[in-house]
């Protein structure tokens, strides 16, 4: 059984990073969003005990911590994968079948709306109202990549690509 201790000395070193992300910004309560950017960069993604650590260590209400995460799109309260995949399913790339690409992805990838994510973490389905480049429609984003025109055969084809890599790089 451990002792108090070794509890402590655990929960310092799962949030060393945290504390030093926050120190980082001086402790600064009002860097609440880049504090909150950097965490989830780390994480990718927001831990719910994280979100209080940083409400705890900025004597901020563990409330607004969590209001400012939940606020913002950008911020995420569940893992995402090591690769996002985001389709606009905005009007211009629905009206050319954006619909057609998202089945195409569950389906490879054996996930849904309520589980959008893949067992292995490797994989996070988006789909978002806009990406901004309707005249390449439909379009993907794959992480910070973008993909014009895209269309079920093409999504099945890149997505192969990302795990050959994966696979290839595991092996080097």
């Amino acid at each position: 059984m451990e002792n108090k201790n070794e509890k402590f000395e655990g929960a310092v070193r799962k949030f060393q990073k945290v504390c030093d992300i926050i120190k980082s910004y001086n402790n600064d309560k009002n860097k609440l969003i880049p504090i909150l950017q950097q965490v989830q960069h780390e994480y990718r993604y927001l831990p719910e005990e994280i979100l209080a650590f940083i409400a705890t260590s900025l004597e901020i209400p563990t409330a607004k911590v969590y209001g400012v995460a939940t606020f913002y799109a950008h911020f995420a309260l569940k893992p995402k994968g090591k690769y996002i995949i985001k389709v606009c399913d905005g009007t211009a790339c629905h009206v050319k079948n954006s619909i057609p690409i998202v089945n195409a992805i569950q389906k490879k990838l054996k996930i849904d709306e309520s589980n959008n994510t893949t067992e292995d973490m490797m994989f996070t389905l988006e789909t978002v109202s806009c990406l901004g480049a309707c005249g390449l429609a439909p379009v993907v984003v794959v992480n910070e990549d973008v993909y014009s025109c895209m269309n079920p055969q093409k999504i099945d084809k890149l997505i192969d690509e990302i795990m050959n890599k994966e696979v290839e790089y595991a092996d080097a």
